[in-house]
């Protein structure tokens, strides 16, 4: 695309300069303009020129005219597919990028940011190859033919109109100098706007419970007000730029008329020359002009160009080995070997964790805020690498096998439950897309969903709003379930998965996940009593590491952390279920 375009360019160029040097011709040999003195002294004028000359001169301008309207809609047409197909390319590339990355990227990623990124900055590259790159050689190839023709007739009224290519170029460079860093804060604002939009919208319900409406306001306006003097400076720089170019081609226009006037009279040139001079600069006067956008392009893509390669050449901690093996889960064995990790390297999140979870058992993870239960089962998918030691699956390193595999064998509900603007069916389809109706409704059921989704009006299409605001807590947190249930993986991890649903319903869940659960390996991050005691193995966690380890009865009768956290937040739970269960019997009796 950029060859043809260059063509369709080259071949405009030509056919513009050549109209120009057409009527210079049809002046000198068409019209035959011819200035004598008479005896008197006086200036006559003779027009002593060929018709036939003239009129073929004619039909070759309308030619050179349709020609080059036809080679402008093909460079125009190819120019703009081929910003199009970059533009396209860059955000596809910029997407699959963030799917890549890993964890550690988000964590730390601005999504305002990024969302600018994807859009505006994309944007301003197409712009810039699309009318900046073609543009600029069009003018470049446009200059140099035509100063060369100018040159080549008359060197010296060519060499004073080329004077002033010199000026033009300084003063271009000058300008992209001093707005290139300004577009570059310019964009980041525009990805701080967004970011401050994009937290509103989504804490609309916090800003209206807290009435921060105003706070909120004032936030954005502040963004919008620096957006607006960076933008404005910019304008201030094109304000002083185009009419001093512009200014520059009306200077050189009336030295070249002055100095070919005397041309003429010294007999050094003709009347047909000094018109096509003339025209020469006539239509560079856009090509002229247009430098000073072209400047203006160029520094904006240049900043756009630096934050997309950001993204798109950002490093992963998390890779895909060359040659990853698909794993392969016979009996579901998970192994930490010395484990440890950090999120940075001040501040190490686990230390030394070592941990079996034999085929089927149910393992369950409990500790105060902050002592690493989260980032135990992160590390099993691998959305972070461990910093020491290494983590196997059936004596596979998870880090030798590919991640799709890896992760299709883990089924996950996390504490954040995100649900997509789709309907329930297709949110719970959403790991399984070929999975049929009756699979999507069995995992519904076990779920403990389905009566629910029958009871609306359009059952499973039932459209979920936005992060399934539409629905409540614990039917979130159920349509989530239901949607990891379906994968039918190896190990199932379950991320403090029913802090959001009541007594009664995380009842009806561990019931049908009870037969579920069986033959797997399930790692549970829990508050409840009820979870804790029907786990095979607890891991009591404090400061990222695993101080206490057994049974409940075994960690109640040992007196250590374990039966602190038990005095302190399940006794209580404990207490009500006897209540509930004494009142319940005394209702039977």
């Amino acid at each position: 695309m950029m060859f043809a375009s260059a063509f369709a360019l080259t071949a405009a160029t030509f056919l513009t300069i050549a109209a120009p040097w057409l009527t210079g011709h049809a002046i000198d040999t068409g019209l035959g303009v011819i200035t004598s003195t008479n005896l008197s002294g006086q200036e006559v004028t003779n027009i002593e020129g060929d018709m036939g000359t003239l009129m073929v001169a004619i039909v070759l301008l309308i030619a050179a005219a349709v020609g080059r309207g036809v080679a402008v809609y093909a460079q125009t047409y190819l120019a703009e597919l081929l910003g199009q197909t970059l533009a396209y390319d860059l955000r596809n590339e910029i997407y699959e990028r963030l799917q890549r990355l890993s964890y550690a990227y988000h964590d730390k990623a601005e999504l305002g940011q990024i969302m600018s990124r994807a859009t505006q900055d994309v944007e301003g590259v197409r712009m810039f190859v699309n009318m900046g790159v073609i543009r600029f050689t069009y003018v470049l190839v446009l200059v140099t033919v035509a100063y060369g023709l100018m040159i080549s007739t008359n060197t010296k009224v060519g060499l004073i109109a080329f004077a002033f290519v010199p000026l033009v170029g300084l003063q271009a460079s000058i300008v992209t100098m001093k707005l290139r860093p300004i577009w570059l804060q310019i964009q980041d604002l525009m990805g701080q706007m967004a970011n401050v939009l994009q937290e509103n919208l989504t804490g609309q319900r916090v800003v209206k419970a807290f009435s921060r409406a105003d706070f909120e306001q004032q936030k954005f306006d502040t963004k919008v007000d620096e957006l607006f003097h960076e933008s404005y400076r910019t304008a201030r720089f094109q304000a002083f730029n185009e009419p001093f170019l512009q200014g520059v081609w009306l200077l050189s226009l009336a030295l070249v008329f002055w100095f070919g006037v005397i041309e003429i009279r010294a007999g050094n040139m003709t009347p047909g020359e000094l018109t096509a001079f003339q025209l020469y600069l006539t239509l560079m006067q856009v090509p002229v002009r247009s430098i000073g956008f072209i400047v203006n392009m160029f520094a904006r893509a240049n900043s756009a160009g630096s934050r997309i390669f950001e993204i798109i050449d950002a490093e992963s901690p998390v890779e895909e080995k060359p040659g990853a093996q698909e794993l392969d889960v016979t009996k579901g064995e998970v192994r930490f070997e010395h484990v440890s990790f950090a999120y940075d390297d001040q501040n190490p999140v686990l230390r030394d964790v070592n941990l079996v979870a034999e085929p089927g058992q149910t393992i369950a993870l409990l500790g105060p805020t902050g002592s690493g239960k989260s980032s135990v089962v992160n590390l099993l998918p691998r959305f972070y690498d461990p910093s020491a030691g290494r983590i196997l699956i059936d004596s596979q390193d998870v880090r030798d096998v590919t991640l799709d595999s890896l992760r299709h064998d883990i089924g996950i509900v996390q504490q954040d439950v995100f649900l997509f603007i789709a309907s329930i069916r297709d949110n719970i389809r959403y790991g399984r897309p070929d999975a049929t109706d009756e699979e999507v409704i069995a995992a519904a059921k076990a779920a403990h969903i389905h009566d629910f989704i029958q009871s609306q009006p359009d059952g499973y299409d039932t459209w979920v709003g936005e992060r399934g605001t539409t629905l409540s807590g614990g039917q979130r947190q159920r349509v989530a379930i239901a949607r990891t249930l379906l994968l039918d993986p190896a190990v199932l991890v379950f991320d403090d998965s029913t802090a959001a649903v009541d007594m009664r319903t995380e009842f009806l869940i561990q019931e049908a996940l009870r037969n579920l659960m069986q033959g797997r390996t399930t790692f549970v991050i829990a508050q409840r009593l009820r979870t804790v005691m029907e786990a095979d193995q607890i891991l009591v966690m404090r400061d990222g590491e695993i101080v206490e380890q057994g049974k409940h009865e075994e960690l109640l009768e040992a007196g250590g952390f374990y039966r602190q956290i038990y005095d302190l937040e399940l006794r209580e739970q404990e207490e009500i279920a006897a209540a509930a269960l004494a009142a319940a019997g005394s209702r039977d009796n």
